[in-house]
């Protein structure tokens, strides 16, 4: 295997292989905790790394979290969890390419920083920006410089900026969060994903983990702050909207009139999970108490019934995943209480032939082994997710 800054060939299916996303990395990361738990072999497992490193592993600055030497690193990383050193050459090496892209993506994002620009989904979000790489960093490099700087970088993109004589997040994008769903003039996005909840999961967890930097705590306060300024209420509990436009910070009023589906990338589940997260870090038992109330109230037959996919991003398996991580910080017992029927939901949804991680089967596996023995993955692979 060889790590290069070239971009692959997407026609020979590179590109698609290195993508934890959808590619052959997330079947080699199942078969991976498979391993660890007895339920799959070593040969399988190898088989399928091989599989997904067969072609020079994309370094560039675009690689992220879940695409590239980050993707690949993170899953052969996940191989260790028990002890044992497998892979250590190539984990050496591409350990040594993360590293500078890192320090190359925040000194991008710091020039951006300093023209007054707007930042974009690739430049800090979770599946291809630096708060993916964060998570990487956390789960296996958390004492490196790298990560010190990474979350210096998430600290000062929570302090807000004026445009046009507008305050706005310092996490604002000029561009639409989907093509298809317009928002003219950008939008601040309050999603795991893409958003506000990553940003605070990460500090959160760092944090937890006892890696703070200057005004950390600061951040993490200014974050809890602005999701409970614009938290909703429903017959279904307290909600928080997909995004908001500069229309609705004009107006102090979401668009969005009522919840969406209870996703980890965007919905109550994800959102409330990080301030959970952000509660515990900094032991707010009250905060703690009302995202976890947000997060049960979330889990009813009627919201539910939305979720018809059984993937990670916006599905069964994602939120699932996420439910587990909660209750085991809960306060109460409401959370697990409910874990039982969701895991029957689980089991029942369809799967789906896509192999992929975030959408696909190897996600739904993943979760169901979670479900199956109640107990955390051997792998930590939900840390790419920021729920732990």
């Amino acid at each position: 295997m060889t790590a290069t800054s070239e971009q692959p060939n997407s026609a020979t299916g590179e590109a698609d292989g290195q993508s934890l996303a959808t590619g052959s990395v997330g079947p080699a990361l199942l078969a991976i905790e498979q391993a660890l738990r007895g339920t799959g072999t070593w040969a399988t497992a190898h088989l399928l790394v091989t599989q997904a490193t067969s072609g020079p592993v994309d370094a560039g600055r675009h690689a992220g979290l879940y695409y590239g030497g980050p993707a690949i690193l993170f899953t052969l990383n996940a191989a260790t969890a028990d002890g044992h050193e497998r892979y250590a050459a190539a984990r050496q090496h591409l350990t040594l390419h993360v590293r500078r892209l890192v320090r190359e993506r925040l000194t991008d994002a710091d020039n951006r920083l300093r023209r007054g620009q707007a930042a974009a989904f690739g430049e800090y979000d979770l599946f291809y920006g630096l708060n993916g790489l964060g998570a990487l960093l956390l789960r296996d490099l958390p004492d490196s410089d790298e990560l010190a700087d990474l979350l210096t970088y998430v600290t000062r993109l929570t302090e807000p900026h004026t445009d046009d004589a507008q305050q706005l997040p310092g996490w604002w994008v000029d561009h639409d969060p989907d093509p298809t769903l317009p928002t003219p003039g950008g939008h601040a996005n309050l999603g795991m994903a893409h958003g506000a909840a990553g940003l605070l999961a990460l500090l959160a967890l760092a944090l937890r983990g006892g890696r703070q930097v200057d005004r950390q705590t600061e951040a993490i306060e200014r974050l809890c702050a602005w999701f409970e300024r614009w938290q909703q209420y429903s017959a279904h509990g307290p909600w928080w909207p997909q995004w908001l436009t500069r229309d609705d910070f004009r107006t102090g009023r979401p668009t969005q009139e009522r919840p969406g589906r209870p996703s980890w990338c965007y919905g109550t589940p994800g959102i409330a999970r990080a301030l959970q997260l952000a509660a515990i870090a900094t032991n707010q038992p009250a905060r703690q108490a009302a995202a976890e109330t947000a997060l049960a109230a979330s889990l009813t037959s009627t919201q539910l019934d939305q979720l018809t996919d059984p993937g990670i991003c916006h599905g069964l398996a994602g939120l699932h995943a996420t439910t587990y991580r909660a209750s085991q910080d809960a306060l109460t017992s409401d959370i697990a209480a409910q874990l039982p029927a969701l895991t029957q939901r689980l089991r029942r949804v369809p799967r789906t032939d896509h192999t992929g991680f975030l959408t696909g089967g190897s996600g739904c596996l993943l979760a169901s082994e979670t479900a199956r023995t109640s107990t955390p993955p051997l792998t930590r692979w939900d840390a790419c997710l920021l729920i732990a």
